[in-house]
């Protein structure tokens, strides 16, 4: 879901097996490789995932017709982009960061924020 290109994706997945077959590899070649593959940078995400327990937190906030959304407990400059559900099935790809951003409200008043369940994150309303 992060790299938003599943036959890229698929790809990346079979040439990992095709270049690395029967052979011993570290974590730092399995994700060097796929960020390479793929044309994303996906350090921070392997970082946070692999080598800490912390669960990122998208920390949101629905006040009028704005939506204010940041990440928390990640690793500093943790970069992952998510994707909402939005009311009838549709979705939106957000950019969060540590710092708050705001944006103009994809959800009505009142309802509550949606994530797409590939991604393994809490989702914390604040008040």
């Amino acid at each position: 879901a992060v790299v938003n290109d599943d036959a890229k994706w698929l790809a990346t997945l079979r040439g990992l097996n095709k270049s690395f077959r029967h052979q011993t590899v570290t974590a730092k070649q399995v994700r060097d490789y796929m960020s390479q593959m793929t044309g994303v940078d996906l350090t921070k995400i392997f970082v946070q995932y692999q080598e800490t327990v912390k669960i990122p937190e998208l920390d949101y906030q629905v006040a009028g017709d704005s939506l204010r959304f940041r990440w928390s407990n990640v690793i500093p400059g943790f970069d992952m982009p998510i994707d909402l559900v939005l009311p009838g099935g549709k979705s939106l790809r957000i950019h969060p960061t540590e710092a708050w951003q705001t944006m103009k409200s994809p959800i009505p008043a009142g309802a509550e924020l949606e994530v797409n369940p590939e991604y393994y994150v809490e989702l914390r309303a604040e008040s």
